[in-house]
């Protein structure tokens, strides 16, 4: 049976202009960083992208050594767009990104102009697309020119093979850099995809002032700070959770006391506020407009509607606020 996404699904959602530019986002956007691998299940990675699609997701987030293996997630989501969102191509925000290890060689990870359009290359392939909405510098590369990273970013747009660019993990002076080499070249610098939670706040430290002077909007990783701020490890490590499984990128030495501790007096705080603690950090990510979406990632359906309903309370007090920051300190 085709599948018909759900005729309601832009009433169950607002979105958010792009900094200055006319894209707009919803505000939980769907990454595909774990859960869409050649290791995964593809009926699960599908019903993931076909419920996000329902809710009003309709920004899809990759990169090009997204698996594991890597590589394997594009695969994966252009399967699905094969068999179920094709026919929704042009309503589709589709991102990914290139600059960390991909392929051996010289070429096969940071900035040069060789590897950022020969990734893109690959990339499209894999997904089956002709063009991606967004494409990324995943990392600033300081054996590259910048003037040569944006340069490249600015020929996919020319070549029609990306509408918008953005950059990921560089920080205030290199984003500032970016975008007067990119607004010299007239190419549309729309968006940077910053690590940022209520753990994580280098975003607060001069970045978030660059990117409002240059009209760039940003999407936040990594918000619930990979699990830590979810109910998942208010008591212990589960068996079955990222941490236990030997996952390099939460170990258990990465859940220290005194972050759970910080967890669960924000856990109360959230009680009190009627959400989960999934929710709250979700919406203190989104609080006052400053982040246009926050990157979520999901290993159930029923996570995808747990973090969607985080939009029903977004406000916060100024009390509330203060006292995050107190937990937090």
């Amino acid at each position: 049976m085709n599948y018909l996404a759900d005729e309601q699904r832009y009433t169950k959602m607002a979105y958010h202009q792009t900094g200055k530019s006319g894209l707009k986002l919803p505000p939980i956007s769907l990454g595909l960083w774990h859960n869409f691998g050649g290791v995964d299940t593809f009926e699960s990675s599908r019903a993931l992208s076909r419920h996000a699609f329902d809710l009003g997701i309709t920004h899809f987030d990759l990169a090009n050594n997204y698996g594991p293996p890597a590589g394997s997630a594009e695969e994966t989501f252009g399967q699905i767009m094969k068999k179920d969102l094709h026919p929704y191509r042009d309503e589709l925000i589709i991102a990914t990104k290139a600059g960390y290890r991909m392929w051996e060689g010289p070429y096969g990870e940071r900035g040069s102009r060789k590897s950022m359009l020969s990734s893109l290359d690959q990339s499209l392939k894999r997904l089956g697309l002709d063009y991606v909405d967004i494409y990324y510098s995943h990392r600033f590369d300081a054996e590259t020119p910048l003037e040569e990273t944006m340069g490249a970013l600015d020929q996919a747009v020319r070549q029609g093979k990306a509408l918008y660019v953005g950059v990921s993990n560089y920080n205030a002076e290199q984003t500032e850099q970016a975008a007067s080499i990119l607004k010299s070249l007239g190419t549309p610098f729309v968006i940077h995809q910053v690590h940022y939670s209520m753990f994580e706040r280098k975003l607060e430290q001069g970045l978030q002032d660059v990117l409002a002077q240059e009209g760039i909007g940003s999407i936040a990783y990594s918000p619930l700070a990979r699990g830590l701020l979810t109910d998942r490890y208010l008591e212990n490590i589960p068996a079955d959770s990222r941490a236990a499984g030997g996952s390099v990128f939460l170990r258990p030495e990465d859940i220290t006391e005194e972050k759970i501790a910080k967890s669960r007096r924000l856990n109360v705080m959230a009680q009190e506020r009627g959400q989960s603690l999934a929710q709250m950090a979700l919406a203190w990510v989104l609080r006052k407009g400053h982040v246009t979406s926050a990157l979520i990632g999901a290993s159930k359906v029923q996570q995808l509607d747990d973090n969607v309903a985080a939009l029903n309370q977004l406000h916060f007090t100024e009390e509330e606020l203060a006292l995050i920051d107190q937990i937090l300190a």
